[in-house]
């Protein structure tokens, strides 16, 4: 007679080692990673438990959230245990932890330095593969008051529209503007490109009393500041 398979769904573990149960009775703080993305697909295989299935997925990750959230559809469901709708649950989850982080960094009073800048907007760009220029409008406390993508794909004259960072800044009765873009080589070093542009975003300032307070160059983990370093 064949061996009875054993179930892995998380519903027949012990009560101690489930955990959604852990969770409930310790907190959300007593689950590792693994645990918590457990509760997400709700089961493993016959052969492994959720929890340690998605050990072996933050392993591919190197253990870290960031780089699990970069994981697309195709790539999560090339785990055995793992199919298109646990695949969707992992991407979703992934996509509202950026999206908070991205929203508590707003809800700050104002940007007090370059490093509120980094916070607001690193989950925005610091993970995408393409470059994007992002403009932050501030009030005359600094708090902000809109971020506005302004073009996609690269950083040129020609494609960041300088009447139209003024026109808006106008019509938001914004007084200071901090310029934000990413570079997905990793790269912290400004273009010649970065440099024309933040001069031409400066000159067309100034004549409105429409401060450009920083540019920001933004990378998966860190920042250059123009103002920072005194090339603004």
């Amino acid at each position: 007679m064949a061996e009875k398979l054993t179930s892995f769904s998380i519903k027949n573990w012990s009560q101690d080692d489930q955990p959604r149960e852990k969770l409930l009775h310790k907190g959300k703080a007593a689950l590792s990673d693994a645990e918590l993305v457990a509760i997400l697909i709700g089961s493993g295989t016959r052969n492994e438990s959720a929890v340690d299935l998605c050990k072996r997925i933050l392993a591919k990750a190197n253990n870290n959230l960031s780089e699990l959230g970069k994981l697309s559809i195709k790539q999560l469901m090339e785990f055995k245990g793992i199919g298109e709708a646990k695949a969707i649950s992992i991407a979703a989850a992934m996509e509202l932890g950026r999206r908070r982080r991205g929203e508590e960094a707003l809800d700050q009073d104002k940007i007090t330095s370059s490093a509120s800048v980094f916070e607001l907007m690193q989950p925005i760009l610091g993970e995408l593969p393409h470059e994007e220029f992002w403009i932050v409008y501030l009030n005359n406390s600094n708090k902000v008051i809109k971020k506005d993508q302004l073009s996609k794909g690269g950083i040129t004259g020609t494609l960041v529209d300088v009447r139209l960072v003024m026109k808006n800044a106008i019509e938001l009765a914004a007084t200071g503007i901090i310029l934000v873009h990413n570079h997905p080589s990793g790269s912290l070093k400004p273009s010649l490109a970065d440099k024309k542009l933040t001069a031409k975003l400066k000159s067309a300032g100034e004549s409105l009393d429409i401060k450009v307070l920083d540019h920001i160059i933004i990378t998966e983990a860190r920042y250059f500041s123009f103002a920072d370093e005194e090339v603004l």
